[in-house]
């Protein structure tokens, strides 16, 4: 029988979509509503899915939200001459281009036209050097998310021996600097790869797990330290339905456990909302 506890993303994050609702009404009555703007280029059902719950969310909380939508041919002039327009609006304080693009735009690129300070996704170069340099604009909305997740629930960071699979620039990296900030989180910190030998041997070790690997059930229960905190990042669409990088008799053995879906993800939208609310607020 399972005995994790089930670190519940979608619980908390409605806890801050309330306390941001509170912020968000008190700037909207000083004549600042908080705007968030996506750009979704083309079709791609789980960005249209995404970027769906992501509008609900804003509104719900109380925010301005904009759809800038965009046929997948589109080039990558048009694509950047819609950032820039949103850059020059003052009614959006936040924007995100969601991801994938079309294979003819560079996303590199269009990252480094958004404006930093409305660069909800902390994506621009200038976002991601300030985090490296301890003085971010904002936090990565998922790394971000996913130590907001921990704290809430009590899970102790400082000190632990945390572990991260997965180096990638969207959780991996980012999500390593935040756990080893003094400020946030003040763990020991280890960040396995593909390139990592006896992966099994570093994973088993963690106090606090998190993985952001990409590859299916790569965990299993046998690589968990028993009471272990266990973040799975991944995400899986399968004929049976959403699956992460975690087994999920993982909760056999570990202390805590997110669930796939309702972990992770919840906590992304609400830290992209926190985000888009900070930037309406230094906008005054």
């Amino acid at each position: 029988m399972p005995t994790a506890i089930a670190l519940d993303g979608k619980a908390v994050a409605a806890e801050i979509r309330r306390e941001l609702a509170e912020e968000a009404a008190r700037l909207t009555a000083a004549g600042r509503q908080p705007g968030l703007a996506a750009v979704l280029v083309g079709d791609d059902e789980p960005s249209r899915i995404y970027v769906g719950a992501k509008q609900r969310a804003a509104e719900a909380t109380g925010l301005r939200s904009r759809l800038v939508r965009m046929p997948a041919s589109a080039t990558q002039a048009e694509v950047v001459a819609e950032v820039e327009a949103l850059n020059a609006d003052p009614e959006i304080h936040g924007m995100i281009v969601q991801l994938p693009l079309p294979p003819q735009v560079d996303p590199v690129a269009v990252q480094e036209a958004i404006d930093p300070a409305k660069d909800v996704d902390a994506l621009h170069p200038v976002n991601e050097g300030r985090l490296l340099r301890g003085d971010p604009l904002f936090l990565p909305a998922t790394p971000a998310g996913i130590v907001e997740l921990l704290r809430r629930s009590s899970v102790p960071l400082d000190g632990a021996d945390a572990v991260l699979v997965g180096r990638g620039l969207l959780v991996g990296r980012p999500l390593a600097l935040l756990l080893a900030s003094k400020q946030l989180g003040n763990a020991t910190v280890t960040l396995c790869h593909t390139g990592t030998r006896d992966l099994a041997a570093h994973v088993r070790r963690a106090d606090v797990l998190i993985v952001a690997a990409g590859r299916r059930h790569l965990v299993t229960p046998e690589m968990v330290k028993p009471g272990a905190a266990v973040v799975d990042a991944g995400q899986h669409r399968t004929p049976e339905g959403l699956t992460g990088d975690v087994d999920p008799a993982v909760a056999e053995v570990a202390g805590f456990l997110t669930p796939v879906p309702g972990g992770v993800g919840p906590m992304t939208v609400a830290m992209l909302l926190a985000n888009t609310v900070a930037a309406a607020r230094a906008a005054g």
